[in-house]
């Protein structure tokens, strides 16, 4: 059975309040690790709403200093404080992200029962921010009225897949099942050589994630998801309302569909929509006739990101 790989999106509106739309906040359940990217306002009440486990998320992204991305964190913090959870989590953020929330934190949340932890990141450089076992993450510039990075999250090379019965047959002691699982060949006693792939069948693919949010549309984003499976990528106008999309620092739907198409992107998920749009179809449509595999996020929406979309 495949890792699981899944999104949820908590909030995909743009900055201004309406009762369609939460703003910008998801949770990717990586193995049953979660981590949050960007924490707009309602954030902990989507996580319950979603049945999202407090205890499990150790990790928040914050792809820049606008309210709709960040103005969630310290009532999120807060609640979890009075939730009993303990450990750390990790905030990653630049230096005057540290600052500000660290002084919010530090009034409001002064007794906290685990360890709030600031991994400081550069809005101006492609970095590795996290690693673990199972995946890598790495922020890259997006560019917007203000420093932003955008979030790619990659699995690494899986284990594969023992034939048990090929094992059995060829004797293979228990102590090598490991070996075989990172790729190694077995020698019996009389030194005949077992390749790996008659033990073994291929792993599952690996996946990977990356997360656009404010931004206009460049080739140097483009680039730095090359490749990606699935695309979050902000389309908070049509094409119609480009010009205004550029001033404020933003993209359309139609950006959105090309910068996945020049990435290689298997799939592409609109969001960050404007207050003015009571669905989301046009967007799609308009988006689809560039880029085919494109769906639209929409709260409460959960995505395994392991499986083919339902267009």
């Amino acid at each position: 059975m495949p890792s699981k790989f899944e999104l949820n999106i908590l909030g995909c509106g743009s900055a201004t309040a309406s009762l369609r739309h939460f703003p910008s906040c998801q949770v990717l359940n990586i193995r049953d690790n979660l981590f949050m990217i960007d924490c707009g306002e309602g954030a902990q009440l989507q996580l319950r709403k979603m049945s999202l486990k407090y205890a499990r998320l150790g990790h928040i992204f914050i792809s820049h200093l606008h309210g709709d991305h960040c103005f969630g964190l310290p009532g999120l913090v807060s609640t979890m404080a009075l939730l009993g959870k303990t450990g750390e989590i990790t905030i990653h953020t630049f230096a005057e992200g540290q600052r500000i929330f660290g002084e919010i934190l530090g009034f409001f949340c002064r007794e906290l029962p685990f360890n709030v932890r600031f991994n400081i990141i550069s809005p101006t450089s492609d970095q590795v921010i996290y690693e673990d076992d199972a995946i890598t993450v790495r922020s890259f510039p997006l560019f917007h009225r203000v420093p932003t990075v955008g979030f790619m999250f990659a699995e690494k090379p899986k284990p594969r897949h023992i034939r048990g019965d090929m094992a059995k047959y060829y004797g293979v002691p228990h102590y090598m099942m490991n070996e075989l699982r990172m790729g190694a060949d077995y020698t019996t006693a009389d030194g005949t050589v077992i390749p790996n792939d008659v033990l073994t069948s291929p792993a599952d693919p690996c996946v990977s994630y990356a997360y656009c949010s404010d931004t206009v549309r460049a080739r140097r984003v483009a680039e730095a998801v090359k490749g990606v499976d699935w695309l979050y990528h902000e389309a908070t106008y049509d094409a119609s309302l480009g010009e205004k999309a550029r001033a404020r620092g933003h993209s359309t739907s139609a950006d959105a569909a090309r910068t996945a198409q020049e990435a290689g992107a298997k799939h592409l998920i609109l969001g960050h929509f404007s207050k003015r749009y009571n669905s989301t179809r046009p967007l799609v449509d308009e988006a689809r006739a560039i880029f085919p595999s494109t769906i639209a996020a929409e709260e409460c929406l959960t995505i395994d990101l392991a499986a083919p979309p339902r267009l």
